[in-house]
């Protein structure tokens, strides 16, 4: 225990990381701007790595980073849900949810205070994993995938589809976008585990499926990757949308191509009639209904 890096240290790097941005993380634990960058140098030289590139105020997360930032959210979720599981009463009142990173971050995780403002004595515990878990196992009541629907051993319930287009920053290659889909021929189209092939079928674009640079596998990653001007990204409608009404991103062309996969609710049958459980489908459903009627893409 006692070569156990700093707390606080730990927590204020895994907040830069995944916010990309040391001020979000100041306003995420209640400190300053030069209190997180303390705490990561601090870290940094303790560990004898580097874990952020650094460009004035401008800061990039190293792969050494990605990968322990990623651990350290894995850890922190785990601490969260044995804090919650020690209370009295929580086992009754807990909901734990799992979801994709960059659908929690840009589509739930916004939504979740009007959950808690309807149902203020449940505690909801999110988790973010990338990869499918074992969720009675591991004690979690829902999830929500993104596949094809075929989760055996889970009650199924499907939420939504979902649309891909190119987005990119509004500064990519100093606000010379490209204006038409042939132009993007001569852009760098940033790769993720999620095929261009479809979308340029759709434009009729005949063009190959980019090849060589980083492949994320992390749409989060993909889309910080497109605020930095790195290049063209190919995003899904939801989880996108947080960026383009900031304008941190913006949209090219109105071709879009429709995902084979789509977003489901699912829980193991032992959890899905408790009370939690019930009242968070419930909302969910409404939620993405009103969500829905507000978007054109997907109604």
């Amino acid at each position: 225990m006692s070569r156990l890096p700093n707390f606080s240290a730990l927590r204020a790097f895994e907040a830069a990381a995944r916010h990309a941005n040391f001020s979000r993380a100041a306003d995420e634990l209640h400190v300053t701007h030069g209190a997180i960058s303390h705490q990561v140098r601090k870290l940094e030289e303790e560990l004898g790595t580097v874990l952020f590139q650094r460009n004035g105020r401008h800061v990039t997360v190293t792969p050494q980073g990605r990968q322990f930032a990623l651990a350290l959210g894995k850890a922190f979720a785990d601490i969260a849900t044995a804090a919650q599981a020690a209370r009295p009463d929580a086992a009754s009142t807990r909901l734990t949810i799992t979801s994709l990173p960059s659908f929690a971050a840009r589509w739930l995780a916004p939504r979740l205070g009007h959950f808690i403002e309807r149902h203020p004595g449940i505690e909801v515990v999110l988790q973010t994993s990338g990869s499918l878990q074992d969720l009675a196992a591991e004690g979690i009541d829902v999830g929500i995938r993104f596949g094809r629907g075929h989760y055996p051993g889970l009650l199924v319930q499907p939420l939504m589809g979902d649309v891909y287009y190119p987005v990119c920053s509004p500064r990519y290659r100093g606000g010379q976008l490209p204006a038409t889909p042939a132009d993007l021929a001569h852009a760098t189209l940033l790769r993720s585990i999620e095929p261009w092939q479809p979308w340029l079928a759709a434009a009729g674009l005949p063009l190959s499926e980019p090849a060589g640079g980083v492949l994320y596998e992390d749409l989060s990653m993909l889309i910080r990757s497109a605020i930095d001007g790195d290049g063209v990204a190919l995003a899904r409608h939801v989880v996108v949308l947080q960026e383009l009404a900031a304008g941190r991103l913006v949209r090219l062309f109105g071709t879009v191509a429709p995902s084979a996969d789509s977003y489901y609710l699912v829980s193991p049958p032992a959890v899905a009639d408790r009370q939690p459980v019930r009242a968070f489908r419930a909302w969910l459903h409404d939620e993405i209904a009103a969500f829905q009627a507000q978007d054109a893409l997907l109604t």
